[in-house]
């Protein structure tokens, strides 16, 4: 398989290339060839199929011929080591867990099998790697964990300073060895901006090999799509119109899912939930596409103003608006409108979401007023307890600390404040 950069002015490369490399020279994301759709017979079976057979027949395709079969199964059993449960909350609506990881976040996956592929590749290479990483909470964590150790990779975290949980900012900052942190005076958006930046400095990529592991590099993004494949094989045989409500921040999560959905399987409708960063939502409804500031919110992993994959949606639905818009939904809600839902899901359902996991909550609402015969799924993105500062001001219950967070929490936090692109830039070559 080959990759094609979306801005269509660079060479294309293998799926090796598009991992180091990260972003094109042209600045586009890559984006494979071709998408071959898996066989019937594929879905036939699903129901006898394991997490990891399942995940190997999906994301093979992608990675062929630079990982051979029996690395790859061994990549995804060790990616795939923790479950994925549904909790059904009523006919209508249910809930996909993705936070039983390491990092308690559904990152966990994308992070731990990009690094074991990084890892194979560079497993004979005397040049160390640089993966940088802009983080608005979760991502930073899970890429963190899953590169911990990895030989000949050193990991840089970019996140911006006062804007994650305080749980948060003890997963990015404690792990040392070859892992370092940066907190940056500014705004996600500000992070991001200063890791494409860098990807584009000659006089740094002369110097040092620099790749990504935000939901821009392929390696981080593609094993996504196995949620929505788990979630399908236990939800086909009782429900028939499965729609999939995803809070959306870089829009990595639902384009994998569309992916998904290319490949295949047999899903009805996405919706995309945002907080008050709504860019999309607002795009659905005006067909502009303005980006903007990232606003500060209560779920902060979706704080974003310029989502990086939402080009490859685009990509996915062949740049029509009309039949982007048949696929995707898109609503925004409020921090108050995400706290009501949190009590809400408490009160009646005795369950306990994050709020990220309301926003999802609150889309799938909205979509089954116009649509009440779909089953709706939302994604429960990060445990509850990384946001317990919230949660439990708003459910008025005391939440216990599950074994990963306890385990962080008594550690020294250890960051380097930066400002600036320059200061970015001096920290890198020194």
């Amino acid at each position: 398989m080959n990759y094609y950069s979306l801005n269509k002015k660079a060479p294309n490369v293998s799926f090796k290339d598009a991992v180091i490399k990260g972003l094109a020279p042209d600045k586009g994301l890559y984006f494979p060839e071709y998408i071959t759709p898996l066989p019937k017979a594929f879905f036939d079976k699903i129901d006898n199929l394991s997490h990891s057979e399942i995940a190997f027949e999906a994301i093979k395709q992608f990675v062929s011929p630079e990982i051979p079969e029996d690395i790859l199964k061994t990549i995804i059993e060790e990616t795939l080591s923790f479950d994925f449960p549904m909790v059904e909350l009523n006919n209508n609506i249910s809930i996909l867990e993705l936070f039983h990881g390491p990092t308690m976040a559904f990152k966990d996956v994308g992070a731990r099998f990009m690094a074991r592929c990084l890892g194979y590749f560079n497993q004979n290479n005397t040049n160390e790697v640089t993966v940088l990483v802009a983080t608005s909470g979760d991502t930073g964590a899970a890429v963190a964990n899953g590169f911990l150790g990895v030989k000949g990779v050193h990991v840089v975290i970019l996140y911006p300073s006062g804007k994650v949980s305080d749980i948060q900012e003890k997963q990015l900052t404690t792990l040392g060895q070859n892992i370092s942190t940066l907190e940056v005076n500014g705004t996600f958006d500000d992070c991001q901006a200063m890791v494409k930046t860098a990807f584009l400095d000659e006089n740094l990529t002369s110097k040092m090999q620099l790749t990504s592991a935000n939901s821009i590099n392929v390696a981080r993004w593609l094993p996504q799509l196995f949620y929505f494949m788990f979630a399908y094989k236990k939800l086909h045989n009782t429900y028939e119109d499965i729609v999939f409500s995803v809070p959306s921040g870089n829009f990595g999560n639902v384009c994998a899912g569309m992916m998904a959905q290319q490949l295949g399987v047999p899903i009805k409708h996405f919706i995309a939930s945002n907080n008050e960063n709504n860019v999309v939502t607002e795009y659905l409804k005006t067909q502009l596409y303005n980006p903007k500031p990232s606003v500060q919110t209560i779920s902060n992993a979706m704080d974003v103003g310029d989502p990086s994959n939402f080009i490859r949606i685009q990509e996915i639905y062949k740049n029509k608006f009309e039949t982007l818009k048949d696929n995707v939904s898109s609503f925004s809600f409020s921090d108050d409108e995400t706290k009501v839902a949190m009590l809400e899901i408490y009160s009646n359902h005795n369950y306990v979401a994050d709020p990220h996991g309301a926003v999802g909550y609150l889309g799938c609402k909205s979509y089954l007023e116009k649509n009440p015969n779909a089953h709706c799924v939302f994604l429960e993105t990060a445990h509850p307890a990384k946001f317990l500062d919230v949660v439990e001001e708003v459910i008025k219950t005391k939440q216990a600390l599950p074994q990963q967070i306890q385990s962080v929490m008594g550690k020294v936090k250890v960051a380097t404040t930066i400002s600036t692109y320059e200061d970015f830039k001096s920290y890198l070559l020194k």
